[in-house]
């Protein structure tokens, strides 16, 4: 069995690793998520953007995209990986990968924290006469910022975990490296290793997450 202080130095790599996969597909995931979970509210009935079509293709999208198992999306979009990054193995694709496939999740955590805004708020921006796109900015992104922040760290964590199963196309992390090391060849240091450090990554990001909602809300 392995010795902990022998694979340290590993393990600071891939958690480093991991926390760059992480960091990567939340900032192209979080931004894709952002812009179709808001196009989803302002285009619904009754929204400052009302557009029938519109919000029929993104919801269709949505709901096509969002409910498959990442493993099997994994697989599925390795032919537009190639195509957008240029290979569909490694480290880079599975960033394009989870990317993806955060931008169809964040977009419905997105669409559902807008949703709970008062209906008040948005009628009294446009009776001020603010342009449709000055009230998304200034009205109900802010509005909305503190349940968003929380919807956000949900998605982190599932991110995270895609992270782990992105080790199958060949990407690089924590989750790689315990299957490789720690289960395919029976140590349970490695695997365990790995276990605790992904816990308290976790740990550590909700902390975070909650900290930051409830400095917002309180504003």
């Amino acid at each position: 069995m392995t010795d902990l202080t022998s694979i340290l130095p590993t393990l600071v790599e891939q958690t480093g690793i991991m926390l760059g996969i992480v960091a990567l597909s939340l900032a192209f995931g979080g931004i894709g998520g952002l812009v179709i979970g808001t196009g989803l509210y302002v285009t619904r009935r009754g929204g400052i953007l009302q557009q029938g079509a519109v919000w029929w293709v993104l919801n269709v999208l949505v709901n096509t995209v969002r409910p498959i198992p990442f493993i099997i999306l994994l697989a599925a979009v390795q032919p537009l990986g190639r195509i957008v990054v240029g290979t569909g193995i490694g480290t880079e694709y599975a960033i394009f990968a989870i990317s993806l496939a955060a931008t169809f999740g964040i977009a419905r955590i997105v669409e559902q924290n807008l949703v709970s805004i008062p209906t008040g708020v948005i009628e009294a921006a446009r009776a001020t006469g603010a342009s449709p796109w000055r009230i998304i900015r200034t009205v109900i992104l802010p509005e909305a910022l503190g349940p968003l922040v929380l919807g956000f760290t949900f998605a982190v964590i599932a991110i995270v975990d895609m992270s782990a199963v992105a080790g199958l196309v060949g990407g690089e992390g924590l989750g790689n490296w315990a299957v490789t090391y720690g289960y395919r060849q029976f140590d349970e240091v490695v695997t365990w290793s790995a276990l605790i450090v992904v816990v308290i990554v976790v740990q550590l990001i909700q902390a975070l997450g909650n900290w930051l909602a409830r400095r917002i809300m309180r504003r």
